[in-house]
């Protein structure tokens, strides 16, 4: 796009916003031209990849359209949360549903999806950032229960998916609900499945370091912790709280 200019006769403008331009109406509508060619760019990104970005949402929010049984960690997890609702009497849905966002999705599949060199041995340009950025802002509203107004002066992004995201979000009410159906897994059940997946993975892992992290968490919380330990029955009956103590005191003294 060429447009006069009266000091050097023309200036040769790129798909970008001129900032040092001199004729601010000039600016003004060089501006409103080059964002109407990114709406359109980026309106047609989005129906090339509507359908691979359904089908990555269907699979993550589905228990039954997905490569492999859903784990049982997310069952018990989901569980606990409805548990711990009830114990404090919180009858809210929206806070249910907040925490389940909160401990999975949002703090799981977000980073994956935007970061997919963590799981992938690729490289990952600016622009393929961007683009993974918007499709991780429509995961995570997708996910709240809060209503989005959007107007003419809201992000593109936001704008993009806008559409979409009240269908995304009852596939997430829908599959809260369907792991809520699903039948209670028993502590018994859960130790066997941690313990033959500690055994697959008994070689990826480094232990010590793990078990560090958790002494930090443990040092840094001890009062709090063993408080918890105390008030929970099944920890009085397999007197954990004791245990910790013995624990704690046995790693004082070594150190």
């Amino acid at each position: 796009m060429i447009t006069p200019d009266l000091e050097s006769g023309t200036k040769l403008w790129h798909l970008v916003k001129n900032h040092d331009h001199l004729d601010q109406r000039e600016g003004d509508r060089g501006s409103k031209m080059v964002s109407e060619i990114y709406l359109t760019r980026l309106l047609a990104t989005k129906g090339t990849l509507q359908k691979f970005v359904d089908d990555l949402f269907e699979t993550i929010f589905s228990t039954a359209h997905r490569g492999s049984a859903l784990p049982l960690a997310i069952k018990y997890m989901f569980d606990f949360l409805d548990e711990q609702a009830d114990q404090h009497q919180i009858h809210d849905a929206d806070v249910r549903h907040t925490w389940k966002s909160n401990c999975l999705p949002l703090r799981f599949w977000v980073n994956v999806i935007k970061n997919p060199q963590f799981v992938f041995d690729i490289h990952k340009s600016s622009i393929t950032d961007a683009c993974l950025s918007v499709v991780a802002q429509t995961f995570m509203d997708s996910c709240s229960t809060s209503e989005h107004k959007l107007g003419k002066d809201s992000p593109s992004n936001k704008l993009l998916y806008a559409k979409d995201i009240p269908n995304y979000k009852s596939w997430v009410e829908r599959y809260y609900a369907d792991i809520a159906k699903m039948p209670a897994i028993s502590d018994q059940d859960m130790s066997a499945y941690l313990a033959e997946q500690s055994r697959l993975h008994l070689s990826q892992f480094n232990s010590m370091s793990a078990l560090h992290e958790i002494y930090s968490y443990i040092t840094k919380y001890k009062d709090e912790i063993l408080t918890a330990l105390e008030k929970d029955e099944q920890a009085r009956r397999q007197r954990l709280r004791g245990r910790l103590e013995q624990v704690v005191d046995t790693m004082a003294l070594s150190s």
